[in-house]
């Protein structure tokens, strides 16, 4: 039997702990384990290195800061999509949710769940995605992405069995998470820290260079070049710190919302900003710059891993990455939902999608997001479509926090239990951060970002054919 309830009526099942695990399990999936080979071969040196991740946790972690002054002002379900509404109007709100249903959330969760199956390989190479289940001339079917797809159903059935089946499941997979990468750092630093590659890696750990394909040598940058590396390097990091504000999204179930949304954004930023800046720390102490580069396939903690517990350490890090994004990929499905539960209680989603199934939870909503994450398993080009909206994230991340500027002036009468640490100097840095950031990704990535922008534009079309006409 399904009910109507407002949002007020879902239940409160999610202590701040709960919020806290949310945020770090939604953050933490497979880029902490790959992506530092990007940022090598971008940057090329272990300071430049440690920078990127240093300054991406800078950033979020001041985007979560300001980010509980509106959770604060609007603890309802939907987070970042209430805020966008009530900053600006339905459309700028809608263009986000689009973007979160056409990629962002449902490709993130495609993505997180290949990545799961790749692993799994390692330890049951049946489920290899060189394991060609179908063929035709335009379509390739592997094992790959149907435990992917087999891993995205099991996660929504359990979701819709109600908030608290979700939320276990995900406490639990958190902390063992962070447990088992904590571990890895620790016996990395200690028991197979090796001082001859720590000083070679630092020795000149400061003279910023990037990998040259057609010399085949690293070679020294600064300026616009310097400039054209951390913006490319940044594309990973911040990818991989990304999905923190899933947590606004179901502030409808969060006990003592106006309190524990906001702190559990900077717990929960902080802890995986030490254990990312902290895990390269540990790649440095146990990995060569040359090996970083080029790990195969880019799994540098694999590379890591061996040197730490030697050939055992492939399925060491293959159980640890399908830990990490089975229960990343469970926050991904929770949070999710609940942006198209609001959106369709606003009139610009499918109107299902704002029925509440007989466990208080969007049930509909759940499998509408299962469906098209499965469907963009199947085209295999997920990877694609994410790397097309980083400069599109950012955009809405930037113009979120300006919204509190706005909101200050357009509702001084709200109250605000919590305001935004640093205002208006740190929201004012994190908006031209985002900027900067976005500046350099149109002129030196643009297959970047023109793509994601025509993603949001053809949500304007879509907006007025669903039919909100109140403005």
């Amino acid at each position: 039997m399904e009910n109507t309830q407002p949002e007020d009526q879902m239940k409160k099942e999610l202590t701040l702990l709960d919020a806290t695990m949310l945020v770090v399990g939604s953050m933490i999936g497979s880029g902490i384990f790959i992506v530092s080979a990007d940022i090598v071969r971008q940057v090329g040196s272990a300071g430049w290195l440690i920078v990127i991740w240093v300054l991406t946790g800078l950033i979020t972690l001041t985007a979560a800061l300001s980010y509980g002054e509106l959770s604060a002002m609007y603890p309802k379900a939907g987070g970042q999509y209430v805020y966008l509404r009530e900053a600006y109007n339905k459309l700028v709100a809608f263009l986000y949710g689009w973007a979160l249903f056409a990629v962002v959330q449902t490709g993130t969760i495609a993505a997180v769940g290949v990545a799961f199956a790749k692993f799994a390989a390692y330890l049951f190479p049946v489920v290899s995605d060189e394991n060609i289940i179908w063929e035709t001339t335009y379509f390739q079917l592997n094992a790959a992405q149907l435990l992917a797809i087999a891993v995205i159903v099991v996660l929504t059935w359990l979701n819709t069995r109600g908030v608290k089946n979700g939320k276990i499941l995900q406490t639990v997979f958190t902390i063992v998470k962070i447990l088992s990468l904590a571990g890895l750092i620790v016996l990395g630093l200690i028991s197979a820290f090796n001082t001859e590659i720590w000083h070679a890696n630092w020795s000149e750990g400061w003279i910023p260079k990037t990998w040259d394909a057609q010399e085949n040598a690293f070679l020294e940058i600064s300026g616009a070049a310097l400039f054209a590396g951390i913006v490319s390097a940044m594309v990973g990091s911040l990818f991989s710190s990304d999905a923190w504000n899933n947590v606004t999204f179901i502030a409808g179930e969060i006990r003592n919302p106006k309190r524990n949304i906001g702190l559990s954004l900077f717990l929960g930023t902080l802890i995986v900003t030490v254990i990312y800046v902290s895990t390269n720390i540990m790649y440095l102490a146990t990995t060569t710059m040359q090996e970083i580069a080029f790990a195969p396939a880019d799994r540098v903690a694999v590379v890591a891993s061996h040197a730490i517990f030697g050939e055992i350490g492939t399925v060491i890090i293959a159980v640890m990455i399908m830990i990490s994004t089975f229960g990343c990929n469970n926050g991904l499905i929770l949070s999710g939902a609940r942006v198209y539960y609001t959106m369709a209680n606003d009139g610009v989603f499918l109107k299902q999608a704002a029925i509440l199934n007989k466990y208080e939870v969007p049930g509909w909503g759940l499998w509408v997001q299962c469906f098209w994450a499965s469907a963009l398993c199947l085209t295999g080009k997920y990877g694609d479509l994410l790397n097309y909206v980083v400069f599109v994230v950012l955009i809405f991340y930037a113009l979120t926090i300006l919204g509190v500027f706005i909101l200050r002036k357009k509702r001084p009468d709200i109250e605000r239990s919590y305001k935004a640490f640093g205002y208006p100097f740190l929201p004012a840095v994190y908006i031209i951060a985002a900027i900067s950031i976005c500046i350099g990704l149109l002129i030196y990535q643009p297959t970047f970002t023109w793509p994601g922008l025509i993603i949001v534009l053809v949500g304007i079309p879509i907006y007025y054919l669903i039919g909100n006409k109140e403005q």
